[in-house]
Protein backbone atom coordinates (compact mmCIF):
# COMPACT_ATOMS: atom_id res chain seq x y z
CA UNK A 1 0.00 0.00 0.00
CA UNK A 2 1.58 3.39 -0.92
CA UNK A 3 0.75 6.58 1.04
CA UNK A 4 -0.39 10.03 -0.47
CA UNK A 5 3.33 10.83 0.01
CA UNK A 6 4.17 8.60 -2.41
CA UNK A 7 6.16 5.96 0.14
CA UNK A 8 5.26 2.60 1.08
CA UNK A 9 3.21 2.20 4.13
CA UNK A 10 4.33 -0.04 6.59
CA UNK A 11 7.33 -1.57 4.42
CA UNK A 12 7.61 -4.69 6.86
CA UNK A 13 4.35 -6.10 6.66
CA UNK A 14 5.01 -7.82 3.88
CA UNK A 15 8.23 -10.12 5.34
CA UNK A 16 5.82 -11.73 7.81
CA UNK A 17 3.06 -12.76 5.08
CA UNK A 18 1.85 -16.82 5.39
CA UNK A 19 4.48 -18.70 2.58
CA UNK A 20 6.29 -15.53 1.67
CA UNK A 21 9.82 -16.37 0.75
CA UNK A 22 12.72 -14.61 1.97
CA UNK A 23 16.06 -14.06 0.57
CA UNK A 24 19.24 -16.52 1.28
CA UNK A 25 20.90 -13.81 2.72
CA UNK A 26 18.24 -13.34 5.01
CA UNK A 27 17.53 -17.15 5.81
CA UNK A 28 21.47 -17.46 6.72
CA UNK A 29 20.99 -14.12 9.21
CA UNK A 30 18.15 -15.21 10.49
CA UNK A 31 19.37 -19.01 11.06
CA UNK A 32 22.85 -17.92 12.97
CA UNK A 33 21.09 -15.33 15.14
CA UNK A 34 19.19 -18.19 16.71
CA UNK A 35 22.37 -19.61 17.44
CA UNK A 36 23.86 -16.50 18.81
CA UNK A 37 20.83 -15.89 21.02
CA UNK A 38 20.98 -19.80 22.45
CA UNK A 39 24.53 -19.27 23.14
CA UNK A 40 24.20 -15.78 24.58
CA UNK A 41 21.21 -17.31 27.10
CA UNK A 42 23.22 -20.26 27.60
CA UNK A 43 26.60 -18.32 28.79
CA UNK A 44 24.66 -16.03 30.86
CA UNK A 45 22.78 -19.17 32.90
CA UNK A 46 26.13 -20.91 33.47
CA UNK A 47 28.93 -18.02 33.75
CA UNK A 48 26.32 -16.09 35.53
CA UNK A 49 26.06 -18.47 38.07
CA UNK A 50 21.90 -19.41 37.68
CA UNK A 51 22.83 -23.05 36.75
CA UNK A 52 25.32 -25.38 38.76
CA UNK A 53 28.23 -26.53 36.31
CA UNK A 54 27.31 -29.77 37.74
CA UNK A 55 24.06 -30.05 35.77
CA UNK A 56 25.20 -27.45 32.79
CA UNK A 57 29.25 -26.89 32.18
CA UNK A 58 29.27 -23.39 30.37
CA UNK A 59 30.73 -22.83 26.65
CA UNK A 60 34.18 -22.78 27.39
CA UNK A 61 34.53 -25.48 29.56
CA UNK A 62 32.63 -27.52 26.89
CA UNK A 63 35.15 -26.20 24.54
CA UNK A 64 37.98 -26.54 26.42
CA UNK A 65 36.81 -30.45 27.01
CA UNK A 66 36.07 -30.57 23.53
CA UNK A 67 39.54 -29.86 22.25
CA UNK A 68 40.76 -32.42 24.92
CA UNK A 69 38.87 -35.32 23.54
CA UNK A 70 39.98 -34.32 20.02
CA UNK A 71 43.27 -33.71 20.77
CA UNK A 72 44.12 -36.19 23.82
CA UNK A 73 41.52 -38.81 24.17
CA UNK A 74 41.10 -40.63 20.08
CA UNK A 75 37.55 -38.72 20.06
CA UNK A 76 38.04 -38.34 16.25
CA UNK A 77 37.82 -41.90 16.05
CA UNK A 78 34.55 -42.19 17.90
CA UNK A 79 33.40 -39.76 15.76
CA UNK A 80 34.25 -41.53 12.14
CA UNK A 81 32.85 -44.86 13.61
CA UNK A 82 29.51 -43.30 14.30
CA UNK A 83 29.76 -41.98 10.95
CA UNK A 84 30.78 -44.73 9.39
CA UNK A 85 27.44 -46.86 11.28
CA UNK A 86 25.00 -44.45 10.28
CA UNK A 87 26.03 -44.34 6.49
CA UNK A 88 26.32 -48.08 6.27
CA UNK A 89 22.72 -48.69 8.30
CA UNK A 90 20.98 -46.04 6.35
CA UNK A 91 22.58 -47.15 2.79
CA UNK A 92 21.54 -50.30 3.38
CA UNK A 93 17.82 -49.56 4.34
CA UNK A 94 17.94 -47.22 1.22
CA UNK A 95 18.73 -50.03 -0.68
CA UNK A 96 16.13 -52.19 -0.32
CA UNK A 97 13.63 -50.02 0.80
CA UNK A 98 13.72 -47.85 -2.63
CA UNK A 99 12.81 -50.64 -5.19
CA UNK A 100 10.33 -52.14 -2.70
CA UNK A 101 8.57 -48.45 -2.13
CA UNK A 102 8.74 -47.61 -6.14
CA UNK A 103 6.75 -51.26 -6.22
CA UNK A 104 4.01 -50.36 -3.71
CA UNK A 105 3.55 -47.36 -5.01
CA UNK A 106 3.16 -48.61 -8.46
CA UNK A 107 1.08 -51.96 -8.14
CA UNK A 108 -1.85 -51.98 -6.15
CA UNK A 109 -1.85 -55.73 -5.30
CA UNK A 110 2.26 -55.22 -3.91
CA UNK A 111 1.27 -52.44 -1.77
CA UNK A 112 -2.58 -54.26 -0.63
CA UNK A 113 0.15 -57.45 0.52
CA UNK A 114 2.84 -55.41 1.99
CA UNK A 115 1.55 -52.19 3.65
CA UNK A 116 -0.10 -53.44 6.65
CA UNK A 117 3.13 -55.13 8.00
CA UNK A 118 5.12 -51.89 7.49
CA UNK A 119 2.94 -49.75 8.58
CA UNK A 120 2.61 -52.32 12.30
CA UNK A 121 6.41 -52.94 12.28
CA UNK A 122 7.09 -48.48 11.85
CA UNK A 123 5.48 -47.85 14.71
CA UNK A 124 8.03 -50.47 16.61
CA UNK A 125 10.70 -48.56 18.60
CA UNK A 126 14.31 -49.58 17.11
CA UNK A 127 15.61 -49.60 20.89
CA UNK A 128 13.36 -52.00 21.67
CA UNK A 129 14.85 -54.73 19.62
CA UNK A 130 18.15 -54.15 21.10
CA UNK A 131 18.12 -56.69 23.37
CA UNK A 132 17.11 -59.19 20.65
CA UNK A 133 19.75 -57.85 18.85
CA UNK A 134 22.39 -58.27 20.64
CA UNK A 135 21.12 -62.04 21.49
CA UNK A 136 21.47 -62.43 17.70
CA UNK A 137 23.95 -60.70 16.63
CA UNK A 138 26.07 -59.83 19.79
CA UNK A 139 27.69 -56.61 20.45
CA UNK A 140 29.71 -55.66 17.16
CA UNK A 141 29.07 -53.81 14.30
CA UNK A 142 26.41 -56.28 13.05
CA UNK A 143 23.51 -55.18 15.82
CA UNK A 144 23.88 -51.45 15.18
CA UNK A 145 23.88 -51.31 11.91
CA UNK A 146 20.60 -53.59 12.18
CA UNK A 147 19.30 -50.82 14.31
CA UNK A 148 19.12 -48.45 12.15
CA UNK A 149 18.04 -50.57 9.00
CA UNK A 150 15.25 -51.23 11.67
CA UNK A 151 14.71 -47.66 12.60
CA UNK A 152 15.08 -46.12 9.01
CA UNK A 153 13.65 -49.26 6.69
CA UNK A 154 10.20 -49.48 6.70
CA UNK A 155 10.06 -45.40 7.19
CA UNK A 156 11.35 -45.20 4.09
CA UNK A 157 9.18 -48.05 2.54
CA UNK A 158 6.13 -46.38 3.21
CA UNK A 159 6.88 -42.52 2.26
CA UNK A 160 8.29 -43.63 -0.75
CA UNK A 161 5.33 -45.86 -1.65
CA UNK A 162 2.95 -42.75 -1.01
CA UNK A 163 5.07 -40.18 -3.18
CA UNK A 164 5.12 -42.50 -5.79
CA UNK A 165 1.58 -43.20 -5.46
CA UNK A 166 0.91 -39.71 -5.79
CA UNK A 167 1.98 -39.27 -9.23
CA UNK A 168 -0.17 -37.07 -11.52
CA UNK A 169 -2.91 -39.11 -13.07
CA UNK A 170 -2.65 -37.02 -16.05
CA UNK A 171 0.90 -37.62 -16.73
CA UNK A 172 0.35 -41.45 -16.98
CA UNK A 173 -2.95 -41.13 -18.55
CA UNK A 174 -0.76 -39.08 -21.09
CA UNK A 175 1.54 -41.87 -21.26
CA UNK A 176 -0.50 -44.52 -21.94
CA UNK A 177 -2.07 -42.29 -25.01
CA UNK A 178 1.41 -42.52 -26.40
CA UNK A 179 1.75 -46.30 -26.37
CA UNK A 180 4.16 -46.53 -22.94
CA UNK A 181 3.97 -50.07 -21.60
CA UNK A 182 3.85 -50.96 -17.91
CA UNK A 183 7.67 -51.00 -17.21
CA UNK A 184 8.44 -47.91 -19.66
CA UNK A 185 5.93 -46.11 -17.37
CA UNK A 186 7.11 -46.88 -14.21
CA UNK A 187 10.65 -46.04 -15.59
CA UNK A 188 10.12 -42.92 -17.05
CA UNK A 189 7.36 -41.33 -16.05
CA UNK A 190 6.60 -42.86 -12.23
CA UNK A 191 10.17 -42.60 -10.97
CA UNK A 192 11.48 -39.09 -12.59
CA UNK A 193 8.60 -38.20 -11.16
CA UNK A 194 8.77 -38.94 -7.73
CA UNK A 195 12.63 -38.48 -7.39
CA UNK A 196 12.95 -34.90 -6.15
CA UNK A 197 10.17 -35.93 -3.31
CA UNK A 198 11.95 -39.68 -2.70
CA UNK A 199 15.24 -37.64 -2.12
CA UNK A 200 13.34 -35.24 0.45
CA UNK A 201 12.59 -38.13 1.71
CA UNK A 202 15.95 -39.57 2.12
CA UNK A 203 17.16 -36.75 3.75
CA UNK A 204 14.41 -36.39 6.59
CA UNK A 205 14.87 -40.44 7.44
CA UNK A 206 18.59 -39.52 7.15
CA UNK A 207 18.67 -37.16 10.02
CA UNK A 208 16.10 -39.82 12.30
CA UNK A 209 19.13 -42.42 11.75
CA UNK A 210 21.44 -40.43 13.86
CA UNK A 211 19.11 -40.77 16.56
CA UNK A 212 18.60 -44.86 16.10
CA UNK A 213 23.37 -44.92 15.86
CA UNK A 214 23.28 -43.35 19.42
CA UNK A 215 20.46 -45.81 21.15
CA UNK A 216 22.36 -48.35 19.65
CA UNK A 217 26.04 -47.30 21.15
CA UNK A 218 24.80 -46.82 24.02
CA UNK A 219 24.78 -49.95 25.35
CA UNK A 220 27.32 -52.98 24.70
CA UNK A 221 29.45 -50.41 22.88
CA UNK A 222 33.22 -49.78 22.80
CA UNK A 223 33.78 -46.91 20.23
CA UNK A 224 31.00 -43.88 19.09
CA UNK A 225 29.89 -41.10 19.93
CA UNK A 226 27.03 -42.87 22.43
CA UNK A 227 29.77 -44.73 23.85
CA UNK A 228 31.67 -41.54 25.10
CA UNK A 229 28.89 -40.24 26.13
CA UNK A 230 27.63 -43.04 28.37
CA UNK A 231 31.24 -43.16 30.29
CA UNK A 232 30.86 -39.46 30.59
CA UNK A 233 27.63 -39.87 32.12
CA UNK A 234 29.36 -41.82 34.80
CA UNK A 235 31.89 -39.21 35.09
CA UNK A 236 29.08 -36.50 35.72
CA UNK A 237 31.28 -34.74 32.97
CA UNK A 238 28.48 -32.65 31.29
CA UNK A 239 30.98 -30.75 29.01
CA UNK A 240 31.60 -34.06 27.60
CA UNK A 241 28.21 -34.85 26.99
CA UNK A 242 27.48 -31.75 25.87
CA UNK A 243 30.33 -31.54 23.63
CA UNK A 244 29.08 -34.96 22.14
CA UNK A 245 25.60 -33.54 21.22
CA UNK A 246 26.61 -30.40 19.46
CA UNK A 247 28.95 -32.73 17.30
CA UNK A 248 25.85 -34.87 16.82
CA UNK A 249 24.29 -31.44 15.52
CA UNK A 250 26.82 -30.45 13.28
CA UNK A 251 27.17 -33.41 11.43
CA UNK A 252 23.69 -33.56 10.67
CA UNK A 253 23.69 -29.96 9.86
CA UNK A 254 26.55 -30.60 7.27
CA UNK A 255 24.98 -34.17 5.79
CA UNK A 256 21.42 -31.74 6.01
CA UNK A 257 22.90 -29.41 4.11
CA UNK A 258 24.90 -31.54 1.78
CA UNK A 259 21.24 -33.08 0.72
CA UNK A 260 19.50 -30.03 -0.27
CA UNK A 261 22.86 -28.75 -2.27
CA UNK A 262 22.59 -32.26 -4.03
CA UNK A 263 18.88 -31.83 -4.55
CA UNK A 264 18.84 -28.65 -6.10
CA UNK A 265 21.83 -29.57 -8.43
CA UNK A 266 19.80 -32.68 -9.69
CA UNK A 267 16.28 -31.83 -9.30
CA UNK A 268 16.29 -27.60 -10.12
CA UNK A 269 12.62 -27.60 -11.58
CA UNK A 270 11.25 -29.05 -7.89
CA UNK A 271 12.56 -25.63 -6.22
CA UNK A 272 10.92 -23.56 -8.81
CA UNK A 273 7.99 -21.49 -5.96
CA UNK A 274 9.79 -22.49 -2.95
Amino acid sequence: MVSAWGCQANPGADVLKPLTPVSSGARIALGVSFFVLFVAVWSVATLGGFVSKTFLADPLTMLQSGWTLLAKMGFAKDIGMTVWRVLGGFVIAALIALPLGVLMGAYKPVEAFFEPFVSFARYLPASAFIPLLILWAGIGESQKLAVIFIGSFFQLVLMIAVTVGNTRRDLVEAAYTLGVGDRSLIRRVLIPGAAPEIAETLRMVLGWAWTYVIVAELIGASSGIGHMITDSQALLATDQIIFGIIVIGLIGLASDLAFKALNRRLFPWAQLGR
